[in-house]
């Protein structure tokens, strides 16, 4: 039996299941496996669900007339979920390039942390990271698994403008922005790749649950990767997650 979780409205169309708070593998195992069961039980409804760290949002394309009916029926269904499966994720290599003039906080964290610029790459390169999940813009996955040696804040003053492609670090996250915007990460370097195109279905192949595995190209390498991506001939390579022991 499902327990130590929380069950509550979110405005008229929505309902939030959240557990304890905390950040880990084992946490995001449960909740993608309780979302696994959500979707299947709403398989024939315009059900949206929708996960974080530790919380499902469950989001109806109707009003919710009687929560309280809504709930109840939702705690039956968890009370009865198999959260033993587990997830099977897909591993994706991703190129990034960390020239100085991608890199633009590589200074700042050298500076701060006293590292040489050779040593934060090497760092960054190393982990095979989680995908948490998928936000605050659509295709900004929240990778997990930042080496405690280069975790660093995000910045006081956000930039008013990141480029897309922007490879940054906040905290103990890194990510990758998917779009031109505004944002506070820390930045190292620059992907070249689409994370999302609204035009393919689905927008972003990459999912909660799903592992990232960076690696270094030069700036020859990047405009090369462009180039492929421009022509249809480029495709990011992926295998399936065996998992460590």
């Amino acid at each position: 039996m499902l327990s130590n979780y929380t069950i509550k409205p979110m405005g008229e169309k929505a309902i939030l299941l959240e557990f304890e708070a905390e950040i880990s593998e084992k946490m995001l195992e449960k909740v993608l496996s309780l979302k696994n069961v959500l979707e299947n039980f709403f398989i024939k409804e315009r059900v949206e669900v929708i996960n974080t760290y530790h919380s499902l949002l469950i989001i109806y394309p109707f009003t919710i007339e009687d929560v309280y009916e809504k709930i109840s029926a939702l705690k039956e269904l968890l009370d009865r979920a198999n959260i033993g499966k587990k997830h099977e994720s897909d591993l994706f290599h991703i190129p990034v390039c960390y020239d100085p003039s991608f890199g633009w906080d590589l200074e700042f964290i050298s500076e701060a942390k006293g590292l040489p610029f050779e040593e934060i790459i090497n760092l960054h390169l190393q982990p095979i990271y989680t995908v948490y999940f998928v936000g605050f813009l659509p295709g900004f996955l929240y990778l997990g698994g930042l080496e405690k040696a280069l975790q660093f804040s995000r910045k006081k003053e956000p930039r008013l403008e990141v480029p897309k492609g922007a490879v940054g670090i906040g905290e103990n996250q890194t990510g990758i922005y998917p779009k031109t915007s505004p944002g506070g990460w820390q930045i190292l370097g620059r992907a070249p790749v689409e994370i999302f195109d609204k035009n393919e279905n689905p927008p972003c192949e990459i999912s909660a649950g799903d592992k990232i595995k960076f690696y270094p190209i030069d700036l020859q390498e990047y405009e090369v990767v462009r180039e492929q991506i421009s022509a249809g001939k480029f495709q990011l390579k992926k295998e399936i997650y065996e998992g460590q022991d």
